[in-house]
């Protein structure tokens, strides 16, 4: 972190970033995206972690007697280097019986749309592309999920059947702080990832959206983090690779083995590389969406509000900088979005209707809004939902800033987060309880 009193600085936007011009007489401090070194063999790290798993037998012996293998992925929206991770994974699932065409890889969409035949081929490499079995999940279909019960506290659990039928369970992700289950990857590619709606609903209910403790950067006592360890139980989860990635988004470190062994000692990491520290509370933060593909809708884009909340002052202003190529994002958040222009009646209205699609989203922005003001520069954002927004929306990045800066004292801190959601930030106390 440094600090500064005027500046240019580029923000992650879309594919090509954002140069601003940020005016004088503010106190700016960056908070610069933290990672670890790149490995130097990215692939010999990924073969030694497979074969020198935390807490499991190498994958090589785990499968053996095995005649099926299912692989949860991330979607588009996830930078995950499956092209690095797939080949050795199915490499030792051959040589232990396990013939390609007994693999099948699932994207894991949630509730996102499904991928394209280039997006498959962007996740899955060009190598491997029309090589292996590479489908989409589908939570909307309750026909294509496996009914395995219902957890400890009555969350419905339905699995997509493809993942539930073969004989081997394995996840592929990365992780990173993640604004309401502490940090992705591990758990996340079963549920939401692999799960039917009726389950996505109720995990992303308001009595988990609202908890506390459901937030970036902790899953010690995150309840939803322990529900969904509760359901990938549930699924066999058998073994996951997990990364964490560099700024340039370069494999920096492998984690392999139980699901939940492995996932905690990622977490650990990633939590402690990431970490930055503010002396104070900031006056204001201009932040990002980390930019492709993390930006590709306003939907995602939340993220970089979220994650910026923890260090503005209460009544403090978040000034959102996302490209939105792809506009708002699905049909439910794009309906909901344009039809509540109070946060607090889409907070009222919610707690007394079923949990719709996508509303989960929507309610970590309006419990931001509910001690910030925010504001936005979102271009790709249709005209249609700018008048509903919970602030206001600007034409350009020159206007953004001068309403950002409007009315505030001379010498004001205003953190800037050219990464945004790729910042695990705190202030004062907060970093040392974080």
């Amino acid at each position: 972190m440094c600090y500064v009193f005027s500046m240019r600085v580029d923000l992650a936007f879309g594919k090509t970033g954002l140069l601003v011009e940020l005016p004088d007489g503010f106190e700016y401090q960056i908070l610069e995206a933290r990672s670890a070194q790149a490995l130097d063999d990215q692939i010999a790290a990924i073969e030694h972690a497979l074969d020198n798993p935390i807490g499991k037998p190498p994958l090589s012996e785990l499968a053996k007697g095995k005649k099926t293998a299912a692989i949860s992925v991330c979607d588009i929206t996830r930078p995950a280097p499956n092209r690095l991770v797939l080949p050795p994974v199915l490499k030792r699932l051959h040589n232990a019986g396990i013939p390609f065409e007994n693999v099948t890889v699932l994207i894991a969409t949630g509730l996102h749309r499904p991928a394209s035949d280039d997006e498959i081929r962007e996740i899955v490499g060009p190598d491997l592309y029309g090589k292996i079995r590479v489908e989409n999940h589908y939570a909307r279909n309750l026909h294509q999920h496996r009914d395995l019960g219902t957890t400890a506290s009555g969350i419905p659990v339905l699995i997509d059947e493809r993942f539930m039928a073969a004989d081997l369970h394995i996840t592929l992700g990365f992780i990173e702080p993640h604004l309401m289950l502490g940090f992705s990857g591990g758990r996340k590619l079963i549920a939401p990832g692999l799960a039917a709606q009726e389950t996505i609903k109720v995990i992303h209910s308001p009595k988990f959206m609202r908890d506390a403790r459901s937030v970036e950067g902790s899953i010690e006592n995150n309840p939803l983090h322990k529900e969904l360890l509760e359901i990938a139980r549930m699924a066999r989860h058998d073994f996951l690779v997990d990364v964490s990635l560099t700024r340039d988004r370069r494999v920096a470190k492998v984690f392999a083995g139980d699901p939940e062994l492995a996932h905690r000692e990622g977490a650990k990491f990633v939590g402690k590389v990431l970490l930055e520290e503010l002396d104070s509370l900031a006056d204001a933060v201009i932040t990002t969406s980390a930019g492709h593909p993390l930006d590709m809708t306003f939907y995602q884009a939340v993220k970089g509000v979220t994650a910026a909340s923890h260090v503005v002052k209460p009544g403090g202003k978040i000034l959102l900088v996302a490209a939105c190529s792809e506009g708002a994002g699905a049909e439910e958040f794009c309906e909901m979005l344009a039809a509540y222009p109070s946060h607090q009646d889409f907070l009222d209205a919610i707690l007394k209707q079923p949990v719709e699609v996508d509303q989960w989203q929507l309610e970590k922005l309006a419990l931001v809004c509910q001690t910030k003001q925010l504001l936005f520069y979102v271009p790709g954002l249709p005209e249609k939902y700018r008048d509903s927004m919970w602030g206001p929306v600007y034409g350009s990045m020159a206007d953004a800033v001068a309403g950002l800066t409007e009315g505030m004292a001379k010498r004001a801190k205003i953190a800037v987060i050219p990464e945004g959601p790729y910042v695990l930030a705190r202030a004062g106390e907060l970093a040392v309880a974080g």
